[in-house]
């Protein structure tokens, strides 16, 4: 028996195609892009033609019907994230805390394969990931023995920054380093970028913040270079962890700024 989300269809029209946006945007993380027949769906959410119990119905059943192939494997990855995306995105409930983190990750991957992306659980190996802007060389992640620990101080910590005394700078800057330092421990399998995005943007909107959406739908991978670069270094190649690109992230993401995010980020 398939469980969908339970999801308010009643929120404007305006939102729900902004949310669905997102959620599409961020496949780009992973160099995926969902299917036309789930875009179609979407737009029918949109406009009041279906549900979104429906549009998740239909997309399940859509897949069971398929012909496994590798490109019906990424489109079908894209489309059942994007809707848990939404899902989570709609819903004004939100605890800052690990459960929630991790939580966020078995949503999003609860329907893919298990043996490929633990859904929910801490990876028990050490991983490496070439990255393209490093010229396949990859950041040095968390050991796995240490996942729990590390986010767990870093939560903590979290929990007792006063914003209040910051300028609108420091807060960018201490919100880019909590982002950046629980993406660098990469605790799951796969997927972090994309649950980490999703719980940043879930805690900034519980802080108060009007979130310019727009930066996720349409520079998602700029954002995952970003982390990147905030978590790599190679004196021998005189290279430093940087910061800069992910708080120009932040300042147009929150404070509207319109710093351009066309930029290169290889080393």
């Amino acid at each position: 028996m398939q469980t969908y989300d339970k999801v308010d269809d009643n929120i404007d029209a305006d939102k729900k195609r902004e949310y669905w946006n997102v959620a599409f945007g961020l496949q780009e993380v992973d160099g995926l892009k969902p299917s036309k027949y789930m875009e179609a769906l979407a737009e029918n959410h949109v406009d009041g033609k279906k549900s979104y119990y429906e549009v998740s119905e239909e997309i399940d059943r859509y897949y069971i019907s398929e012909k496994p192939s590798l490109r019906n494997r990424d489109e079908r990855e894209a489309d059942v994230v994007s809707k848990a995306i939404y899902a989570i995105l709609s819903d004004e409930a939100f605890s800052f805390d690990l459960l929630t983190y991790k939580n966020y990750h078995k949503r999003l991957f609860e329907k893919l394969d298990a043996n490929i992306f633990h859904p929910g659980e801490f990876r028990k190996v050490n991983i490496t990931k070439k990255e393209p802007i490093l010229d396949g060389d990859t950041v040095r992640y968390q050991d796995y023995g240490l996942l729990e620990d590390s986010l767990n101080y870093d939560f903590n910590e979290e929990k007792n920054i006063d914003y209040l005394k910051m300028t609108d700078a420091e807060k960018l800057h201490r919100l880019s380093e909590f982002t950046s330092r629980i993406w660098q421990v990469h605790p799951f399998m796969e997927g972090n970028t994309r649950t980490t995005a999703v719980f940043i943007e879930k805690y900034l909107r519980s802080l108060g913040y009007k979130v310019d959406n727009e930066m996720f739908e349409k520079h998602s991978r700029y954002f995952r270079d970003a982390l990147v670069r905030a978590n790599y270094a190679n004196l021998p190649k005189n290279i430093a962890k940087t910061d800069e690109f992910l708080v120009k992230f932040f300042e147009n993401l929150l404070l509207g700024s319109n710093h351009s995010l066309n930029e290169n980020l290889h080393i």
